[in-house]
Parts: structure tokens; sequence; C-alpha cells
């Protein structure tokens, strides 16, 4: 897959500015895919978290680098599978950055794109919030609301990834 196609090159004289426009465009789209969901305030933590992770869904599943040529309704069933609980996302991710890195060495050149998605990886993984324990079991006493329940550090990633998930069923 070669991403260098999206990248425009400007510039003057010697030097050459890399535009990395596939990881724009993806984070485009994600970040559009939750807007119109309204699943949460643009502003806060679990939509950077939801945004990232759709947008590496979104970038690395673009394995013919057509992305900025891409109908968005067309590839919602390769994004929802993609997404869905029951796939290992985490490891397709690391794999497809790895495939995308020994792309990028053989060809010598810059990759601005999978930098991005490196940068947005790493927050994904390192970054935890403050979520809600879907895993606790209820004390028996009255039901509490989203924000009364028991709270778990989550990675960014495990929570941003059903939500772009879900945005993606809301389109």
């Amino acid at each position: 897959m070669q991403h260098r196609g999206h990248q425009s090159t400007e510039g003057t004289g010697g030097g050459e500015l890399n535009v990395p426009m596939a990881w724009l465009y993806a984070e485009y789209i994600a970040d559009e895919l939750l807007r119109t969901g309204d699943l949460m305030p643009p502003t806060s933590f679990e939509f950077r978290a939801g945004r990232d992770a759709l947008a590496l869904t979104i970038f690395l599943s673009d394995t013919e680098g057509e992305l900025s040529g891409i109908r968005v309704v067309s590839q919602l069933e390769t994004w929802l599978s993609l997404t869905a609980y029951d796939q290992p996302w985490q490891h397709w991710v690391r794999e497809r950055i790895a495939e995308l890195a020994a792309e990028a060495g053989r060809a010598g050149g810059p990759a601005p794109d999978l930098e991005l998605a490196r940068a947005a990886w790493r927050w994904l993984q390192e970054t935890e919030l403050l979520a809600p324990d879907l895993n606790a079991v209820p004390g028996g006493g009255p039901p509490v609301g989203e924000d009364d329940g028991p709270k778990v550090w989550t990675p960014a990633w495990q929570l941003g990834l059903p939500l772009g998930h879900l945005a993606i069923h809301l389109f």
C-alpha cells in the first residue's frame, strides 16, 4: 500500500513539505461520524478516543491507497466489522502499522501519515480514561446512574473503539 499518493508536495526551492493527506482525511471522516452521532461533547477526551480509534480504523483499512477517493457509505460495513466487539482490533492495528512501516522503509521516503497514525495509537494505548466499570456486579441497592456507579481506569482505545463503532451504526 502506498499512501504517498495522498500527500501533496509543496514548497519553494529545494525544501519539500509532505502533507499527510490520507491521515487528515481519515481523521476528518472519523470526526464527522462522531459529530453526527452526537454521542459526547467534541471537546471531551472520550470524543478524542473515539475519533482516534475510528481514524486509525479508516486509515489502516485503506489497503488500496485510495482513501481520498472513497465513498464513506461504501466502507461502513468494513469499518463496522473491524470495530466489532469480538474482533482483535488492537492486534490488527499493530500488524497494519508494522506493515506500513516496512513499506515506508523499503520506499525510503518520509511517511508523515504513518507518523500521525503511530502518535494516535500511542495516545490510545498510553492514556487511561475513567469510565464506568461494565464488569462490576451491582450491590443489590437501587439502580445507580451512569455517573454514580463504580469506575475503572481504562485504556483510551477500549473506550474509543465502541464509541466509534456506535457512531458508524448511527450514521
